[in-house]
This record gives structure tokens, C-alpha cells and sequence, in this order.
């Protein structure tokens, strides 16, 4: 398996050559070269373990040629991702709520999807720099619209020959994210606020990588789902949740199923679109926005255009306005010269459009809605009264756009939860009409009001000793990485 540039195919890369750089030279991201070769074993679905499933998805996308020569590398790094940092076994269960399924992806060690993915990439990222025998130290850059961050220094922690530098927007995120991230106590996480939005906070972080000149004995790379080592993992539980409607009768082998993801960088709902490409019979992938509806209006209309007022929204990790990894299914559709083409007008005008044919086959997959704040809250409300089931905001935006878009459909339909009701307590609060003092408080009071139990990773976050107070201006931040890495 070879991987290449979205803006150029050829660029090309081994898997652990792309998984170590993050991002390619010409700013283009990683895509494997085809999927052909990459065809999951779906027949023994209903036999594998989740890690199983993790291993098997794993194997195809990086191959044991490059990665994982090793006999066991592969299973130990999966096992040493996932072993006890999730409650239980299963790190994606599902839960019947009406006539559709919530795939619960929060229950690993900071309460959203991205454990899944970023309790395993630091191993990836080991194995990448074993097989290309790299001597340099790496310094992970992220941004973080809420939950990469937290994911990102809960991975990356302490783990040798490995710093990791998070970006997030000030005033953007909730107060529990924030507290999540600047408690973070490993000695070789940096955490630092912007001033500015969470766009400004990524577009500066793809800057850095390439424009910086760093020293010669440190490598960048990428937490964010910009690197193929992020993005790869969360493939998994696109099959592992076929897998659970096989083994409860919900479906029938070969059956279609719809996801509906709530998505802001569009790398969550592209691993389902590998997951289909490898195999999995999917019926729509639909792609929630919020009120930063750029996603929205692209799968409308085929014009991406972010020359537009930003919102900050009750689903803050979706306040997104460039959405990066909607390039890697670009590149695929439209082939990479067009890709290069659209990311060069994006820069340059701040939007694009594609043609009608190109736009025909992105909608033989893709559908999209979009949630403003206000229907996210009665949603909330809504579905805990009449279901007993308790969402946050994120969660409350996919269901919506669920109802309006798929609820009549013959297919069964996964939405995705993306995180835990408690990482939002104070807007799950405002939404079931309750009193509290503060962010903090409002944890205990859902508790009080719901009974549903605090995650341990929450559970008296308030006292925890803040650790990171660092604040720049967007454009200070290549200063910033730079003086961190002389500190160090």
C-alpha cells in the first residue's frame, strides 16, 4: 500500500513515512492509492472482537510490509491502546433509541470519539519511527476545536521522544474542554489558547508545517485527522457497529446501513466513506452541521464557501468553517489536479465549485442537514423525555438532521454520539430547562436531575490545578512552537 498527495499523485509515500509527516510536502494530505487491495473480511465480522476488527482495518490500510513487521507489533499496539482505557471492552457500544441506533463513542478516557483514534495513534506513530529508524524527536501540533486536544494530551502523554504542542481558540471551547487540556500535567504536553477561532488555530498550525523552519533534530507531525494515522482508526467502528446490528437481528448480511455523523473537519464521517471502500454496505452517510452550515451548503449546492459569518454554537467542536479532510474525498471524486485546483481558489477567493458530474457522484453518497442552537436544546429535551435518553449538543444535532433527512428511510440508521452529555453539562442543563451555577456545578446537577453517572475522567475536573496559561495572537504561534522547542 502506497499513500499519496490529494494535490498531487506523484507524491507518494510509504504508510509509515506518511503517518510520521502528518501533512505532505505540497500541502496536500495522505490517501491510500487505492482500496482495492484493502477489502475487509467481512464474512467473519460477526466472529471478531472490537480490537479484532481495530487490527484487521489496521492491517489493510498500512499493510505488514511497512508497518507491524514485527509478529504481535500490531496486536500489542492495539492492545496498549485500548486495554483498560475504556469502560469495558466495548469501546463503541450501541443503544437502541427509537427506530434508529446511537453508536456511543465516549467512553474512553476523556469522554469523546477521538480516544478511539488518539489513544492509538502515539503507538502508530512508534511503530512509524521504528521501521523508518528516525533518531529525531517528535513535536506533535494540533488544533483543537474541543476534543482533539484533550484526546491528543491524554494519548501523547509522557510517551517518550514525543512532545505535543495543542492550539484552541480562546473563548471557544467549553469550560470543561478547557479545563480537560490546560490541567494536563505530562511533561511533554504544551497547551496554549489563540485569540481567534479554531480555522485561524488550524490554518496556523498548516502553516507552521509548511513554512517553519524547525532544528535538525526534531520532526513535525499531526494529531488532528490530517494525519492518515488519526483518521485510519476510526474505521474500525464503522464495521464494528455493522457488525452489532448483524448480532442482534437488527439487519441481515449484505443489508444496507445509513450513519449519521455530526461533523465540523469532516474527518469523522470519511472514515466512513473508507469503511464503504473496503467494503461495508452503506446506504447514506449524512453529514450534520450546526449553524456553520459551509458543509451543508456544499452537498446542496457544490459551492464550498467560507466567506461567511462565523457562529459560536452550543456544538463548539463543529464551529468550523474550513473543513480540511472534505479535500481527501475531493482528491478521490474529482481526481488530485482538480483537488489541487479547488484547494488553490479556497485559498486564494475563499471558495470553490464543482462541476455538475462531479457534484452527481459526491451525492450518490453523501446527504447533509443542519441544526441551529435552538432546535439542538428541544431535541435534547425531546429525545430524554420521550426515550429516557440522554445526548449532548453534538449528539442532539446528528439526531435532528436524522429526523429530517432519514427517519422514513427502509435502511436502519447508526447516528453517531460523539461525546458525553457531561463534556456539555451546562447546555444539557439549559436544553431540560434547569437551574445551575456554573459549568462546573452544572456537572453535579445533571447528575442530580438525570441519574446518569459522571464519567470518572469529569468527575471533580473543577479541582483539578491548572497547569498551561499560555495565550497568544494567531499569528505568534510559529514564534511560540519555536521558542517551546529551544526550551526543550
Amino acid at each position: 500500500m502506497q499513500y499519496f498527495s490529494t494535490r498531487n499523485q506523484n507524491i507518494t509515500k510509504k504508510p509509515s513515512e506518511a503517518i510520521l509527516q502528518g501533512i505532505a510536502d505540497d500541502g496536500g494530505l495522505y490517501m491510500p492509492e487505492s482500496f482495492e487491495g484493502a477489502k475487509f473480511p467481512m464474512e467473519a465480522l460477526t466472529k471478531m472482537t472490537p480490537k479484532e476488527i481495530s487490527e484487521a482495518v489496521l492491517s489493510l490500510l498500512f499493510g505488514r510490509d511497512d508497518m507491524f513487521r514485527e509478529e504481535g507489533s500490531l496486536e500489542k499496539a492495539v492492545s496498549l491502546a485500548y486495554d483498560g482505557k475504556f469502560d469495558g471492552e466495548d469501546y463503541a457500544p450501541l443503544s437502541k433509541v427509537g427506530n434508529a441506533h446511537v453508536m456511543e463513542l465516549y467512553h474512553g478516557p476523556t469522554c469523546a470519539f477521538k480516544d478511539v483514534a488518539l489513544q492509538l495513534l502515539p503507538r502508530l506513530l512508534a511503530e512509524a519511527k521504528k521501521v523508518n529508524e528516525v533518531k529525531e524527536k517528535i513535536v506533535i501540533l494540533t488544533a483543537t476545536s474541543g476534543d482533539t486536544g484533550s484526546a491528543a494530551l491524554s494519548g501523547f502523554s509522557d510517551v517518550d521522544g514525543v512532545s505535543i504542542i495543542v492550539f484552541y481558540p480562546k473563548n471557544g471551547i467549553s469550560a470543561v474542554q478547557e479545563r480537560q487540556m490546560t490541567s494536563c500535567k505530562g511533561k511533554n504536553t504544551c497547551v496554549c489558547a489563540i485569540e481567534g477561532n479554531f480555522d485561524d488555530a488550524q490554518s496556523g498550525v498548516k502553516a507552521i508545517f509548511n513554512t517553519m523552519e524547525v532544528p535538525e533534530n526534531i520532526r513535525l507531525s499531526s494529531a488532528n485527522s490530517i494525519n492518515i494515522g488519526r483518521l485510519a482508526p476510526q474505521v474500525a467502528y464503522y464495521f464494528k457497529a455493522y457488525g452489532d446490528l448483524l448480532k442482534t437481528g437488527e439487519i441481515a448480511f449484505g443489508d444496507k446501513v445509513n450513519f449519521v455523523v455530526p461533523t465540523g473537519n469532516f474527518g469523522d464521517i470519511l472514515a466512513g466513506y473508507f469503511a464503504m471502500q473496503m467494503g461495508l454496505p452503506v446506504g447514506k452517510l449524512v453529514c450534520a452541521s450546526n449553524q456553520n452550515s459551509v458543509l451543508y451548503d456544499f452537498f446542496v449546492t457544490g459551492c464550498y464557501d467560507k466567506n461567511r459569518d462565523f457562529h459560536v454554537t452550543k456544538s463548539p467542536s463543529m464551529d468550523i468553517l474550513i473543513s480540511s479532510n472534505l479535500e481527501r474525498l475531493l482528491a478521490l471524486v474529482c481526481g488530485t489536479e482538480a483537488c489541487a485546483k479547488y484547494m488553490k481558489e479556497l485559498k486564494e477567493t475563499g471558495k470553490y465549485t464543482l462541476t455538475k458530474e462531479e457534484l452527481a457522484a459526491v451525492r450518490k453518497v453523501f446527504d447533509a442537514g443542519y441544526t441551529d442552537d435552538k432546535t439542538t436544546f428541544e431535541t435534547i429535551k425531546r429525545v430524554y423525555d420521550e426515550h429516557g435518553y440522554l445526548m449532548d449538543t453534538h449528539t442532539a444535532v446528528a439526531w435532528s438532521v436524522y429526523e429530517k433527512t432519514l427517519a422514513d428511510d427502509e435502511n436502519k440508521t447508526v447516528v453517531l454520539s460523539t461525546a458525553s452529555a457531561y463534556k456539555f453539562a451546562s447546555s444539557v442543563m439549559n436544553a431540560l430547562g434547569a437551574s445551575y451555577d456554573d459549568d462546573f456545578d452544572a456537572l453535579d446537577k445533571l447528575y442530580a436531575l438525570t441519574g446518569a453517572k459522571i464519567p470518572t475522567a469529569l468527575d471533580g475536573i473543577r479541582e483539578k490545578e491548572i497547569v498551561h496559561q499560555n495565550t497568544v495572537q494567531k499569528n505568534d504561534m510559529p514564534a511560540f512552537v519555536l521558542n517551546h522547542i529551544g526550551k526543550e
